[in-house]
């Protein structure tokens, strides 16, 4: 299995120009590499953490998190695929996972041997289970949540909403367990905020070594992604 088909695989089941509000900064890559590259979002300190919401266009695969009418980041996402949708309602955080990994997809390890594929089909004997890295889960619905991972500009996901590494962890300072979600095919912000957000081009790039996505902590997977610093405004 090619590291792009990887990609298609496991991140399919569980990313510069300001934006009009000065809200957000945007660094674009324009040459390949190992993903992810640097692409990055500023995102700011809530005046008050209980105010906090975040907002999910399905249409425009944005991340509008809000603190009233003030935007704290916007970020693109990838969102699941038909017949694999992201759910549309109004949800709550749940659960906050720094170091996730996948449950169904991954690599089955035997030593030096690395090989791709499913959990509980092993391709001989001898291997362990180590599931993908999908760092930074905030769950908002049983099996449903946002992590770090490529962010496709087509939707691409199993149903889960992917952040850029080097974005998911401010995202993942923002929110707490009972920040709500909404989730709706199109947003007023979409013609806004979200308008003029450049997208990263990183996602097809090649996965880090396999070695470092089976070791250590899921959250030390992407080589590159930045500590959740939350900007004052």
């Amino acid at each position: 299995m090619t590291k792009l088909r990887l990609r298609v695989l496991f991140l399919g089941a569980a990313s510069g120009l300001t934006l009009l509000t000065g809200c957000n900064t945007i660094e674009t890559v324009t040459s390949t590499g190992t993903f992810p590259g640097n692409y990055n979002a500023v995102a700011y300190k809530p005046k008050d953490p209980g105010a906090v919401r975040v907002k999910v266009s399905l249409e425009d695969r944005m991340v509008y998190v809000m603190e009233g009418d003030r935007p704290l980041l916007v970020t693109p996402c990838t969102v699941g695929i038909v017949g694999k949708s992201t759910p549309t309602g109004t949800y709550h955080v749940t659960l906050k996972e720094r170091d996730k990994r996948s449950a169904s997809y991954g690599f089955w390890v035997n030593g030096s041997s690395v090989v791709a594929g499913e959990a509980g089909r092993p391709p001989g004997r001898g291997y362990h289970y180590v599931g993908y890295p999908m760092p930074y889960w905030v769950e908002f619905k049983p099996e449903y949540g946002f992590h770090a991972g490529a962010v496709w500009p087509v939707p691409h996901s199993h149903g889960c909403i992917r952040l850029h590494p080097n974005v998911a962890p401010k995202f993942f300072a923002l929110v707490h367990e009972g920040t709500p979600i909404t989730i709706a095919h199109s947003l007023p912000e979409d013609a806004s905020i979200g308008r003029n957000v450049q997208r990263p081009n990183d996602y097809a790039w090649k996965d880090p070594a396999a070695s470092l996505l089976i070791s250590g902590p899921s959250s030390h997977a992407f080589p590159g992604a930045e500590a959740a610093v939350l900007a004052s405004q």
